[in-house]
């Protein structure tokens, strides 16, 4: 067995809640706390949300974490 680790991260708006969401619904487990970041040039806040997962899969570099 695996953990497979994945940081979430994107506009502070409905994909991002999306985002997480379907991570969830396919077996990751949220990993800490949520952060917040003001992008000053989009003037927009953005979030990241580490998410973990055990897979049997061995780690190689060229796993797709998405797909697990």
């Amino acid at each position: 067995m695996m953990k497979a680790y994945r940081l979430l991260t994107g506009p502070d708006d409905a994909s991002f809640c999306h985002k997480v969401t379907e991570a969830l619904a396919n077996g990751w487990e949220l990993h800490g706390s949520p952060v917040y970041s003001f992008h000053p040039n989009k003037l927009e806040m953005y979030c990241a949300q580490a998410v973990v997962k055990e897979v049997t899969a061995a780690y190689s570099p060229e796993l797709k974490l998405g797909s697990l």
